[in-house]
């Protein structure tokens, strides 16, 4: 019985590591919360930063699925991940990517929200994203996106992957004016600053050791 219950994670004899089930519930989980901050960031018409605010962009112009849009736009960025972070990164990375865009389109289905200010929207989906993103980093896992190739520069060129990051969501964010009004803009800004700023006090090694 006990063999059983370490090989399905119930109870880990390795408090610094996670087992395979723990990082089954963990992935799933987070992809849930942040696919929750995406459909809210839909419904409202705001854009994402990253490669989501790229899906969301073309989302609005073609009215196609953002799901789709989003799995296709991060797949360029798991040849770099395979490269850089390995195996097991990039494959849980692509579950988690493929768990949130399917939540996020099945998602109005058993959710709808009849009215939310967006201001509103921007800073609560900011924070559900970066829960959602916190409890996949902790999983050694993420949600795809230019972080990879921004760090990739850095190494290549010595490109600061912050400014990267930067300047691809400034991008973003300028592409947005064709799909959305200047307060929609504004308030895609403020949801990309709440969930950075949301990341940057929480996301700390230091204090989280399991891998």
């Amino acid at each position: 019985m006990s063999g059983d219950k370490r090989r399905f994670g119930f109870w880990n004899p390795t408090p610094t590591r996670h087992t395979p089930l723990e990082d089954a519930q963990g992935i799933f989980a987070s992809s849930m919360i942040a696919a929750l901050g995406l459909a809210l960031m839909g419904n409202a018409g705001l854009v994402a930063s990253g490669t989501a605010g790229v899906a969301f962009v073309l989302h609005y112009h073609t009215g196609y699925s953002f799901g789709l849009f989003y799995t296709l736009v991060n797949l360029p960025f798991y040849i770099l991940s395979l490269k850089r972070l390995g195996k097991a990164f990039t494959l849980k990375t692509f579950i988690a990517v493929g768990l949130t865009s399917i939540i996020t389109e099945i998602q109005p289905r058993f959710v709808s929200i009849d009215s939310i200010h967006p201001l509103w929207t921007a800073m609560l989906a900011g924070i559900l994203l970066g829960f959602g993103l916190l409890g996949l980093y902790r999983h050694r896992a993420s949600l795809g996106g230019v972080g990879i190739l921004a760090v990739w520069l850095q190494d290549r060129f010595g490109w600061r992957a912050g400014l990267v990051q930067l300047a691809f969501d400034a991008v973003v964010l300028a592409a947005a004016f064709t799909v959305a009004s200047p307060f929609i803009v504004f308030c895609s800004v403020v949801g990309a600053v709440v969930l950075n700023l949301f990341l940057t006090i929480n996301h700390r090694a230091d204090r989280y050791i399991a891998m």
